[in-house]
């Protein structure tokens, strides 16, 4: 008699488990972003593509009914009348002048921050502060506190060694609004510029010194060829604030003396002449301006990016 045996259990079949598709990943990676995205493109695409098909039109607010397809026309307007004309070259000009006066100032700060010495974290937050001031309040403050001809600070300081007293705001407008502009953004040059000091060899410092190189040569050879990046980036991101400057020529000067860049000519062809479409067409020329800077910035950026991996 033979005993067949039997295997108290069977071996069950593996389970497959169904992934998901690829497509279907994806979307559920991307879902929490589509209402910041949405938002996003509310609040910033829909309005400029309304701004540019408003600029093709001859519309002004006080006449909505006369309102007509123009073309280029506001454009060519833009470029060809001599007051706009005039406030492209002053946007030009503040732009430049506030942006090299910011990067000489915050690179001779930085150099002065990278040393060692008492007190170094107190002085960098005092000079940070001017930074982190709203630029209506820090205009506001150079109008009156520095530039009033009655009981400001600086005519305050030239009386008590016998100087003049002049009328700042009246006898340099233009200079007027830009050291406002200099004073507010010299820290952030300088926390680039810093930011680019604390990043260098020094290592090859070092061999430099010991191969007998001054301060001035290692300056010049070593660290200025470093903060190149850091320069770039810094003219880069000022020149994308100071072009759409508002704030400053407004409050100071309110646009007048030569002062109007191209950002208060737009305000003033939309709220004062209500010329929709001429206002439409600056400010979208201002918008693909922005751009441009933004675009070499971001090249900048990626470059710096690039080299901190390869030096890890």
């Amino acid at each position: 008699m033979t005993a067949t045996t039997t295997a108290p259990y069977a071996a069950a079949p593996a389970r497959t488990v169904q992934q998901p598709p690829a497509r279907l990943r994806a979307w559920a990676t991307r879902a929490p972003l589509l209402p910041a995205l949405v938002f996003m493109i509310a609040v910033t695409q829909l309005p400029f593509v309304a701004t540019l098909v408003i600029s093709f039109f001859d519309w002004n607010a006080l006449y909505p009914k006369a309102r007509r397809f123009t073309g280029l026309d506001n454009y060519r307007q833009v470029l060809t009348d001599a007051g706009l004309r005039h406030s492209v070259w002053t946007t030009v000009l503040l732009t430049v002048a506030v942006v090299l006066a910011s990067l000489v100032l915050g690179l001779a700060l930085a150099l002065l921050l990278d040393r060692r010495f008492r007190g170094r974290g107190v002085v960098r937050t005092m000079l940070i502060a001017p930074f982190l001031v709203v630029p209506v309040a820090a205009a506001l403050l150079w109008k009156h506190v520095l530039y009033n001809p009655e009981y400001g600070l600086l005519n305050g300081l030239l009386h008590y060694v016998g100087g003049p007293q002049p009328d700042w705001i009246s006898h340099t407008p233009l200079l007027a609004v830009e050291a406002s502009l200099v004073w507010q953004w010299t820290p952030f040059m300088m926390l680039i510029l810093l930011a680019g000091l604390q990043s260098r060899d020094q290592q090859q410092i070092e061999a430099a010194r010991v191969d007998g190189a001054n301060d001035w040569q290692v300056f010049r050879h070593l660290t200025l060829p470093h903060l190149r990046r850091y320069l770039e980036l810094g003219a880069l991101l000022g020149s994308i604030y100071i072009v759409q400057n508002f704030d400053a020529v407004f409050t100071i000067t309110s646009g007048g003396l030569g002062t109007a860049n191209l950002p208060y000519t737009v305000y003033q062809s939309f709220y004062q002449a209500h010329e929709n479409g001429l206002a439409s067409a600056a400010g979208v020329l201002v918008v693909i301006g922005s751009i441009i800077i933004a675009t070499f910035a971001l090249r900048v950026v990626s470059s710096l990016f690039r080299e901190e991996v390869s030096r890890a």
